[in-house]
This record gives C-alpha cells, structure tokens and sequence, in this order.
C-alpha cells in the first residue's frame, strides 16, 4: 500500500475553467445546448425579470469598476484556481453542490436590469431586410451552372469546382484531384473549367492571381504578350523595379505606366462583392469609458451575458414524486448542473470585469493618449495584481474584446513585448515602437527615405535601444516596403 497526494479537478471545475476561453457567441451557443440537455435550465425571460429579482438572483448582474476604487476588485474572490471544496478523492460525490430539495424559489442569474428589444413595434422592423438575403458566391456560381447548357455529367463537374472555390473567387483543388474524386477524365474537368471561368464575376475561378487577371483582361481585349509578360513577372510589379519590367515586357516607359494603369484597374479578388456565410461581426465583451473626473470606467456588456435561471420550485415537485434511482440520479445530477452553471457563469462574468480592470489601469496613458504611450505588460503582471494564476489570464483575454473611446481591441492586443530603454530606465512597449516606427516613414518626403539604420539612430535618440532586424521586422509586419522599395515607388509615382 502507498500513502499519497493528489489534485482531482471536479467536472465543474472543468467546465467553470473551459468557460473562461469561450468567446460570447460561442457560449451563447455552450448554454443553449445545456438548456436543450437540462429540463431544470430555463432561459430568464425579458418580463420575468421583476419577478426574478425577487425571487433573489446571483450577485453578479451588472457592475461598474473605476480605477480610482479599488474596492470592487476584492470583493469577488474567483474560486477558478482549483479551490478546496473542488479537490477530492476519487469516488467522491458533488452531492454539496445540489440545491436542497423543496428549498425554496429560483435562482436567477440576471446580468442586467435593461431590456434586449424583446418586444416588436412594428414601426421599427424592416420586413424587407428579413425577407430577403445576400447571395453568396456559390450560390451566384450555382445559378449560372444551371443555365449554362451542360450536360448531367458536366453539371456535376462544375457544381464539384464550385463548392471548390473559396470567398475571394480561387478554385483551390488542383484538376487531378477533381478528377480522381469524381472518376472522371482531367480533360473532360479542365474542359469545365474553362466554361465556368466565363461565368460572371469576371476572373472567377482561377488558380492564381496571374490567371484571374488573364481572365479580366481577355474579357477586355488586352491580354496581348506585353500583358502576358507582366503576369508573368508581377514580383517586378510589387518591387517597382520598373526598368527591368519594361525591358522583359519590350515596352517603353509611356507604354508601361499605361499598362500598370490597367493593371490597377483588374480586381484580385473577384468573389469580394459577394456576402459570405462565415462572416461573424464582432461583438464586445466589456465597455471602457471615461468618466468625469478623468478615470476611466469598465463595464460587462450585459448584451452578451447569457441569463438562465433554475427552477427549483419544479425541482421540488419532481423530487417529490416516486421514482426509481436511476430517475433520482438524474434528477440529482441535473440539479447539480444547473447550480454549477449558473456559478460558473457569475464567476466567468466577474473574473472578465476584474482582468479588463486591470488591463485599463495598467493601460491608462494609453486610453489617455494614444498608441505611442502603450506600456510593456505581461500576463504574469496582471495575474499577481488580480491574485490568480497566468492560465486563467490567458483564457480570459482569448477572444475577449474591449470597445474603448479608441476603438476595439482584442484582450491580446494590451499584452505586448518590453523594448530596453537605453538609459536604463522604463521600458517601451513593443506596440508603441512599432506605431513610432509607421509614423517616421508616413512622415518621409520624395528625397528623404529613412532606412532601417536611420529608423534605428532616431529611436536611439528617443531612448529606445533597438536593433536592426527588429526594426525591419516591424517594418514588414506593418506592410511598409523597404526604404529601396520606397524609393522606386516614389520615382514612379513623381
């Protein structure tokens, strides 16, 4: 025999954890389900909230942190770093966690006293907006298909190539593999192709970038060979090494800044006028505000917090009945359920307010005054002020997102890497860096381009202690050419 300690987190404790990395929509989705699963979980109704209120409801419903009080942040102490009461020995029960039966009325977990538009008013609803939907790309595609005149076998082809083809209008599969899924000849799907590539948008269905541009420009009588070798040499075209393209083109300069003209006319991505069915619009999870006296405010989007409500009045009269112990189990498991959803959600509601908290108080001069005074900051600074561990950190700031007077930022965004200060003194934030170095090259003239080591002299000179390739790898994170690039550009557009 051995004597020996362990740590066994209880499925609560699992599911209180793998909340805190849900996004809103995703554990809209998450309570749902556990509704459809749950016959105790009720969705809280939005003229049952009175009534809720009264019946008494999870302390957590909607509050408000400024950072001159402090007081709010020790008021809710998380039990989401494995608590006593959620270690056990195997072959334990969580009977504890099970309301008592016939204890009273229900628990409502109520996030916020405001309506979500529940009721309708006919002045307001737009019939034809819910009458009628965008069409996707597919569906465009499909709909030519069908009117194209091929036959029962090409059909099939084309409707296969199509549901191959991604939003921005590519076809994605190679041929052979067309073929080899559907039994037929490569010659006979090329051939398919080549009837859908006709299809509007124009360019739709090319393998390439090169192609969907052929395709654009045959439908305009320009695909001569100077075109074709363009196409063929677009690396030049984004260099700007306009010289060496004229000579593989055998153009002249007026010739070729007529042809790059056209060019830019050409849409790389045909497939983008079309609404697309994965598009997920943003919704934030807690709101910064400023308030009078200069502080900033943060406050739960209540919009976005599931509020559910178990009925314990049902669950007295159900446990009353007779039944067999399997029922009773069941009956006792979905108790326990309900009550440690209902936790679980007042705890990942306060723990989301109390790292947004902090974030802002590290991040005031920020908020106050712009990217450029965005501070170094890590997980691990905001989990010792807030007394919790860097995992549950790291959960809550995953696909979080933050709706401030500057805009919206995801949790992550305020969590970047210290630059040295040269001088030995406070650290700059790797953001705020990277924003410094945009501005110096949005603010060169014609004939001064900064290059990397002259980007690297002048953040010197502001205290910052950076390298080279940092610097060009910043650079090329934002998008930004070469100073060489920059340059030729420069000279073309002159």
């Amino acid at each position: 025999m051995r004597q020996g300690q362990s740590l066994v987190m209880t499925p609560q404790l699992q599911q209180a954890i793998k909340l805190l990395q849900l996004s809103n929509q995703e554990l809209a989705e998450f309570v749902e389900a556990e509704i459809e699963r749950n016959p105790l979980l009720n969705k809280a109704e939005e003229n049952a909230e009175d009534g809720g209120r009264e019946q008494g409801e999870a302390p957590a419903r909607r509050e408000q942190l400024s950072l001159d009080d402090n007081s709010g942040l020790g008021a809710a102490r998380e039990q989401l770093d494995a608590p006593g009461e959620d270690v056990f020995e195997p072959g334990t029960g969580s009977d504890a966690a099970m309301p008592a039966e016939g204890s009273g009325p229900s628990v409502q977990t109520d996030w916020s006293s405001a309506t979500s538009g529940g009721s309708f008013n006919s002045e307001e609803y737009d019939f034809a907006a819910n009458l009628t939907t965008d069409l996707t790309l597919q569906e465009h595609l499909h709909n030519q298909l069908n009117i194209a005149g091929l036959s029962a076998a090409d059909r099939l082809i084309g409707a296969r190539l199509i549901d191959e083809t991604d939003e921005a209008g590519y076809l994605r599969a190679p041929l052979e593999d067309v073929a080899k899924a559907l039994g037929a000849d490569e010659a006979n799907v090329a051939a398919v192709l080549a009837v859908c590539q006709g299809f509007e948008p124009t360019g739709v269905m090319a393998r390439s970038i090169p192609e969907c541009l052929a395709l654009q420009l045959k439908e305009r009588g320009r695909f001569d060979p100077a075109m074709e070798a363009m196409l063929a040499n677009l690396d030049m075209v984004a260099k700007h090494d306009l010289k060496a393209l004229a000579d593989v083109c055998g153009v002249d300069k007026a010739d070729l800044q007529d042809m790059l003209g056209e060019l830019r006319q050409l849409s790389p991505k045909p497939g983008s006028g079309f609404s697309s069915d994965t598009t997920i619009a943003v919704a934030p999870d807690v709101f910064v505000r400023e308030l009078p006296n200069g502080s900033f405010g943060v406050e739960l989007n209540s919009e976005t917090l599931p509020r559910v409500l178990m009925d314990k009045a049902y669950y007295a009269e159900v446990s009353a009945l007779p039944m067999r112990d399997q029922e009773k189990e069941f009956i006792s498991e979905c108790a326990a359920n309900a009550t440690w959803l209902i936790k679980s959600l007042d705890q990942r509601a306060r723990t989301i307010l109390k790292v947004a908290s902090e974030i802002v108080r590290q991040q005031d001069a920020f908020f106050a005054h712009g990217v450029a005074h965005l501070r170094p900051l890590n997980l691990k600074q905001v989990a010792d002020v807030i007394e919790m561990h860097e995992s549950t950190v790291s959960r809550v700031t995953s696909n979080k997102y933050m709706a401030t007077p500057r805009g919206l930022f995801e949790l992550k965004y305020f969590f970047s890497a210290a630059i040295p200060s040269t001088g030995g003194g406070e650290a700059h934030s790797a953001e705020a860096v990277r924003y410094r170095i945009k501005a110096l090259i949005d603010g060169e003239t014609e004939d001064d381009v900064l290059s990397d080591d002259q980007i690297v002299e002048i953040l010197t000179g502001y205290g910052i202690e950076i390298a080279r390739r940092t610097v060009a790898k910043y650079r090329e994170s934002l998008h930004i050419p070469s100073s060489v690039q920059r340059r030729r550009i420069n000279r073309a557009s002159a």
